[in-house]
């Protein structure tokens, strides 16, 4: 599977594409939509480069009160990184001063696969926007985060094939107190999902981000290794929706999953993406839902055996 479609909401707001500049029609307010700002990945001589085209939106909308900016393509973006567009957004923060929200790289297969976006350390976004209070991003090559302090941040989302273990210790090792939702796409070592159960052992433990109710840990090639591990965490007791969806989970990861803390507290349990037999489906639904709890599966996906051995594959990786 790959990502075939753009972003429609963000931060509670519709999308709305900056337009080009000989496009005709009124804008919506600033403060009604999440602004698109993107350019071709495989550009043509004609056509606008992002900076310009960030130029001309901070022209054309009153800035300060824009809440929320989706970037998406930027020139050669499978082989340019992010960092520019990081510098333009800082330098533009005297403007942007109600700017509450920042998704850095909705692009589809068709623009660029999410492990060809060539991403940078997107941290500084956090230093120039102390506001801020959600943050998303796509695309884990030569993507740095280095642990960070901010006090506002709400909702961090990184979407990848393949998460590095330094950018997984980073991420956990911040001090983010009002961070209530984390999503990480960890992915598989084939496009750079080097990270382990360890590395997420700050997280697990309870002693990072206390105000955290959303945890999503998806997308993973060790999804079995990573659900035993949450079962068992401290952390697990005050989260309220959990999201272990596209990854390679099996029966032995959903078992220790029942086998460990209670589950009854959450409000809706994700598993979509999985390789889990019919029966132990039933025992997960049978265990959970007369409790309350939303329990997402959908059928389970075939693995690849070629007689000698069985291949598995998390949803999204190249």
């Amino acid at each position: 599977m790959t990502i075939d479609h753009h972003l429609k909401e963000f931060h509670g707001l519709p999308v709305f594409e900056f337009p080009d500049e000989d496009a005709r029609g009124e804008l919506p307010g600033a403060a009604d939509v999440a602004w698109r700002i993107s350019t071709p990945t495989y550009r043509d001589p004609e056509d606008e480069e992002w900076g310009p085209r960030f130029e001309r939106f901070l022209k054309a909308v009153d800035p300060g009160r824009v809440r929320a900016v989706v970037v998406g393509g930027w020139d050669e973006a499978y082989d340019t990184s992010s960092a520019a567009i990081v510098t333009a957004l800082m330098a533009a923060n005297n403007r942007l001063t109600g700017l509450e929200a920042v998704f850095l790289g909705d692009m589809e297969a068709e623009d660029c696969e999410i492990s060809w976006i060539v991403q940078s350390d997107v941290t500084p976004l956090l230093a120039a926007y102390p506001a801020l209070r959600e943050l998303a991003v796509r695309g884990g090559t030569s993507l740095v985060f280095p642990s960070v302090r901010h006090t506002g941040l709400e909702s961090l989302t990184v979407e990848s094939g393949g998460l590095g273990a330094d950018v997984v210790r980073g991420i956990v090792g911040s001090d983010l107190p009002a961070l209530k939702r984390l999503e990480l796409w960890l992915g598989t070592d084939e496009y750079g999902g080097d990270s382990t159960v360890e590395d997420l052992a700050p997280l697990l433990s309870g002693s990072s981000f206390p105000a955290l109710r959303s945890l999503g840990l998806c997308n993973s090639v060790i999804q079995d290794a990573v659900v035993g591990a949450v079962a068992g965490a401290p952390v697990l007791a005050r989260i309220e929706q959990l999201d272990l969806s596209m990854g390679v989970l099996t029966d032995e990861g959903a078992a220790a999953l029942l086998d460990g803390q209670p589950l009854t507290h959450l409000s809706r349990l994700d598993l979509t993406h999985h390789y889990l037999s019919e029966a132990m489906a039933d025992r997960l639904r049978a265990a959970l839902e007369p409790h309350g709890v939303t329990v997402v599966i959908d059928d389970p996906q075939d693995p690849d055996d070629d007689g000698d051995e069985v291949y598995r594959y998390v949803a999204v990786a190249e």
